[in-house]
């Protein structure tokens, strides 16, 4: 069977859990190539580190999964870091150091990253990783480009963003049905080809081509709803890519993609429930600096 590799471009940082005098590695294109080592693809991850003991720490935890990181940079200052509670199970943000050294530093993509990049079937970056300036960049690469808006949007925001990104994920929970299928329908009208709102325990929406298919959650036994959203997408982009000709997540005959997308979905609600009922956005769990 091929071996399909996918990437996870972007943020990284520890959770730092207060209540439990615990951090955990997580950030959303961090956690996709984590999820991805745990949905058995192959999976490599590209940051921007700090060089203090966090930093220290997520790179190790990255080489004990046998994540690929070597194209990630090093820089002098602090690295990403989020402060969280949780209340009845829902992770609750106290506030961040807004990725510490990679919000000033830039990616400056070399011909050579783009040609390391050009391996993987799948990209994933989010709108947490400094990086819109740069996707035009990264388009170049002709690897298909999956983006998570998270809760955080605006009209502005997707005009500058879904017209280089192949699939967008939004975070849907706070708005009325209309809301969420008239901001769907505008991702998909500036250019992305396959748009997927979540909404929570209430499940999942995907709208191809103007065709809309809905999948519910799996409910469980939640212990931490960190990494929630996270697993839920990489699961989908695997099962997409395993079920693709040729790893070609984007081809196939409108009737195959929309039975390929619910059968992902399906996938993505399974492995979301999952990672509910672990700490942090996926365990590794340390004492906190």
């Amino acid at each position: 069977m091929t071996q399909y590799k996918v990437i996870g471009i972007g943020d990284n940082v520890v959770d730092k859990y207060v209540h439990q005098g615990m951090m955990y590695p997580g950030g959303n294109a961090l956690n996709f190539s984590a999820y991805a080592r745990m949905n058995e693809m192959e999976s490599a991850y590209l940051g921007k580190f700090g060089n203090d003991r966090v930093a220290q720490y997520i790179q190790q935890v990255l080489d004990e999964l046998e994540i690929e990181h070597s194209r990630s940079r090093i820089f002098e200052g602090e690295n990403g870091y989020a402060r969280v509670t949780l209340e009845e199970g829902d992770r609750v943000f106290l506030g961040s150091n807004k990725g510490g050294i990679a919000k000033e530093r830039a990616w400056d993509f070399s011909e050579e990253d783009l040609e390391y990049i050009r391996q993987f079937s799948v990209i994933h970056t989010s709108l947490n990783s400094y990086i819109e300036q740069d996707l035009a960049i990264l388009r170049k690469c002709q690897v298909p480009i999956s983006y998570d808006f998270s809760v955080r949007w605006n009209d502005d925001y997707l005009q500058q963003v879904c017209p280089y990104v192949d699939i967008s994920f939004l975070s849907c929970s706070h708005l009325s049905e209309k809301e969420r299928e008239q901001e769907m329908r505008k991702a998909q009208q500036l250019g992305s080809t396959m748009v997927i709102g979540t909404v929570g325990e209430n499940g999942s929406y995907a709208l191809y081509k103007d065709h809309w298919i809905y999948q519910p959650a799996v409910l469980t036994d939640t212990v931490d709803t960190m990494g929630a959203g996270d697993s839920y997408l990489t699961a989908f982009i695997v099962e997409m890519i395993r079920a693709s000709r040729d790893g070609q997540i984007l081809s196939g005959q409108d009737d195959e993609m929309l039975d390929k997308i619910k059968a992902s979905m399906e996938k993505g609600s399974i492995f979301a429930a999952k990672i509910c009922r672990v700490h942090g956005a996926f365990g590794y769990g340390t004492p906190m600096i």
